[in-house]
């Protein structure tokens, strides 16, 4: 997108009011909480100083929760065996891991499941109970997973299987479509529980919570157990990109505590491997750009057990193998998805429709490969087309027996809504409104893309596809300095629905440009106004896009303010969102 093509919203100063009500408080960080509408008291006393232990929900408001605990406890005592099924990607894999983990120290006899993205896909599936079937299972927990597969869960318990479902997908319109178990689901919105946007690590993490709080351990031990899970809550939680307000900020925010002071031997070697300096402490930004992709590596392109036993793995042998395989990996998936979103590119079409999408087909396929688009990164493909061009996305490939797809989408469109009002089409579907998945037979093809393309028509207007850049305050350049940096970073950890802080000056001359990066793909401008001294800006990837701009240039700049640390040095940085010419 080019800048011409993204328009600027400053949104409105605060209240002097407000200002002058909460004199304690700094008034740029009190307009940028009133730009997320949190402006009472105590809410903004919460947000800015309330830590996990004041801010976290009782696990017991979930209504099946004391009968899952006792159902797990029954078990843990017969010494039945307990099965975790997981889901495969980071948010299913850290899931897995913290309830096996939790189940072993309280001396559970507990194998876990992660099925194959490919062979088996998504959910629960009859041939994977068969098999926990005949491993003697008598109760299977699942994780990130399980709230739309009633007749497979019912299959279980006609095997004798109890089943517990832990999940925190979108569950079925129906009541009656909902599986015939304990449910514990933060999605459910007739549930009790507070908060309805918890990640599936999240959920899994409340269910252990639960368990440790039902234990006899002393009140420092339950404390000290619950906090040594929360690193793999926080991967969870960012990794699947759920909003990072309420509950989830304050377990993220105390799970980077724990990750920045590492002692999972997995998480120290993969941390070596993609060069995450520990000396420094994790961020969000670490877990989505350097983590995530790494463990989500496994499950695209093989099979996700190699990031679940990097996670669990004591031997620190094993660990730096695993590690090097995530790594080795990523850098495929990364290869494969840069040439399939070429091949997508070829085929949408930006000017007539309103949701793109790509079809894999050998007999159409503009490339004529011979082997189908890896279902395992069409979702990132998706995404990278829906972030280019702004508008929702559906990358489908061939399989065996039909079709699977998978959508990202804008934040005005709900894509999963769209998908379920094409559900006569498909076999299989499921997501969140800004993600799904999907699958179907080769007969419903054109059927299910003329109606998603109807409806995305209809409910669509072209003003929805023109980008915004929210600004949350107009920054004078002198006003730049590492004490405002950390004033603002109260409001750190950054993610869905508490993104960094978005920030305007206008009227700064360019005094230097240097292209970075082996194929100066990176830029980066020396900048300042008459009063400030000089500012670098930096946008990766960026050289070609701000190729126009020169020297002596008077620009108006839109970014995040950013800490470059480096040799023991700090400065303020800025990473550009967006530039524009400066007219008087």
């Amino acid at each position: 997108m080019s800048s011409k093509q993204k328009k600027w919203q400053v949104l409105p100063n605060i209240k002097k009011e407000i200002i002058s009500e909460y004199p304690e408080y700094f008034p740029l960080v009190l307009q940028l909480l009133y730009n997320r509408g949190i402006t009472e008291k105590e809410k903004i006393k919460n947000f800015l100083e309330g830590g996990y232990e004041k801010n976290s929900h009782d696990p017991f408001l979930f209504q099946d929760m004391k009968q899952a605990v006792d159902l797990t406890i029954d078990h843990i005592k017969k010494g039945n065996k307990i099965t975790i099924y997981g889901d495969y990607d980071a948010d299913g894999v850290t899931s897995s891991a913290i309830l096996v983990e939790l189940l072993r120290l309280f001396k559970a006899d507990v194998e876990v499941y992660i099925p194959h993205r490919v062979k088996e896909g998504y959910g629960v599936n009859r041939q994977a109970v068969d098999l926990i079937a005949k491993n003697d299972t008598k109760l299977i927990i699942t994780v990130d997973t399980g709230i739309r597969s009633k007749k497979e869960i019912a299959y279980a318990k006609e095997l004798g299987i109890d089943v517990i479902v832990t999940d925190h997908h979108v569950p079925p319109n129906e009541l009656s479509e909902y599986p015939e178990c304990l449910i514990i689901n933060t999605a459910i919105i007739a549930d009790k529980y507070p908060d309805n946007f918890l990640s599936g690590a999240g959920v899994a993490f409340k269910f252990a919570k639960a368990l440790i709080d039902s234990s006899k351990l002393s009140e420092e031990d339950k404390q000290n157990l619950s906090y040594r899970l929360l690193d793999l809550v926080a991967i969870g939680t960012v990794a699947d990109c759920v909003r990072l307000t309420g509950e989830n900020r304050i377990l993220v925010k105390k799970g980077l505590e724990v990750l920045s002071n590492v002692k999972r031997i997995g998480l120290s070697s993969l941390y070596e491997i993609a060069k995450i300096n520990n000396n420094n402490k994790i961020d969000t930004w670490n877990i989505g750009f350097q983590i995530a992709p790494r463990l989500n590596a496994a499950g695209r392109l093989d099979h996700a057990n190699t990031a679940y036993q990097l996670l669990i793995t004591k031997d620190s042998d094993e660990a730096k193998k695993l590690a090097q395989e995530l790594n080795n990996s990523n850098q495929e998936r990364q290869q494969i998805t840069d040439k399939i979103f070429l091949e997508v590119e070829e085929q949408i079409n930006i000017k007539d429709d309103n949701i793109l999408i790509g079809v894999y087909d050998l007999e159409n396929n503009k490339s004529k490969k011979e082997t189908a688009w890896n279902e395992g990164v069409v979702g990132l493909v998706a995404g990278k087309i829906a972030n280019k061009y702004f508008r929702p996305s559906l990358v489908i490939t061939k399989t065996e027996n039909g079709y699977k797809g998978s959508g990202r989408s804008i934040p005005c469109f709900n894509l999963i809504q769209a998908v379920e009002q094409c559900g006569s089409f498909l076999d299989k579907y499921g997501g969140h409104p800004q993600a799904c998945g999907f699958s179907f037979s080769e007969k419903n093809l054109n059927n299910f893309i003329d109606k998603i393309k109807n409806i995305a028509k209809k409910e669509i207007t072209q003003d929805m596809m023109k980008p915004i850049v929210k600004i949350d305050a107009i920054l004078n350049f002198e006003e730049i300095n590492e004490d405002l940096y950390e004033k603002i970073s109260a409001l750190a950890p950054y993610g869905q629905g508490n993104e960094r802080s978005v920030f305007l000056s206008e009227n700064i001359r360019i005094f230097d440009i240097t292209t970075m990066g082996m194929d100066g793909q990176h830029i980066k401008f020396k900048l300042k106004n008459d009063k400030s001294g000089f500012i670098n800006a930096i946008s990766f990837n960026g050289a070609e896009k701000w190729k126009d701009f020169a020297i002596n240039d008077n620009i108006n700049i839109v970014y995040n303010l950013d800490l470059n640390v480096f040799n023991g040095r700090s400065e303020v940085q800025l990473k550009v969102i967006d530039i524009k010419k400066y007219e008087a």
